[in-house]
């Protein structure tokens, strides 16, 4: 009886683990629900499209340099416009210091660009429209339908930005993912009015290169 009991046991915690491993790249059906990936873990790979819309394969095991990765909603969202130019802040440094810095919306190849406020911004722009990258980090979720009606009505069509019908966002988040394809530090917040500040991320980045985080090894 023990040993059933053991093992219905063990049982039960290996389903957890899966249902949690299963659960994290679904679209979620609220932004409280997402489980972003977590500084230790490794990244996963994905495609996405650049500007030109030509394919863009990211593989976390041949990793030249460090990148600084931000998600984030797409050029129709005032708070992103506003985060995209505070980022600017730390852009220069970032690359200084040895980092590709890269953006990521759901806004399709055509969109990245001309839908921001400053088309000519000049980052590194990828477009997700499909939602792999995005459900690969654990930060998909669904807007609601009566959401979707009400940016619709303030002129904002998800389903022309994205070229798709999931109507499916990014909690904006940001991740360092070290050169070993492991990520090393991780931001989300299911508010989209909150945006990590760029001191905050200058701050991570340069503990990265200091490798900080191996500090307690010996």
């Amino acid at each position: 009886m023990l040993k059933q009991s053991l093992w219905f046991t063990l049982l039960l915690a290996a389903t957890a683990v899966s249902w949690a491993g299963e659960g994290r790249n679904v679209i979620h059906t609220n932004a409280n629900d997402v489980q972003p990936l977590l500084p230790g873990m490794p990244a996963p790979a994905f495609t996405a499209r650049t500007v030109e819309d030509e394919p863009f394969e990211f593989d976390p095991g041949a990793m030249e340099k460090p990148v600084v990765m931000t998600f984030f909603r797409g050029g129709w969202c005032p708070y992103c416009n506003m985060h995209l130019a505070e980022m600017r802040k730390g852009e220069a440094e970032l690359k200084a210091m040895g980092f590709d810095v890269w953006f990521v919306s759901m806004d399709q190849p055509s969109q990245l660009v001309s839908s921001l406020e400053d088309p000519e911004i000049g980052y590194t722009m990828l477009s997700d429209s499909k939602a792999e990258a995005t459900r690969a980090f654990g930060i998909a979720f669904r807007v609601d339908d009566e959401t979707v009606s009400r940016y619709q009505g303030y002129g904002i069509d998800l389903e022309a930005a994205s070229g798709e019908t999931h109507h499916a966002l990014p909690v904006p988040a940001t991740f360092i993912i070290g050169q070993d394809g492991v990520i090393n530090f991780t931001y989300a917040n299911p508010s989209y009015t909150v945006r990590l500040h760029p001191d905050i991320l200058l701050a991570a980045a340069r503990a990265y290169v200091a490798d900080a985080d191996k500090r307690l090894k010996r």
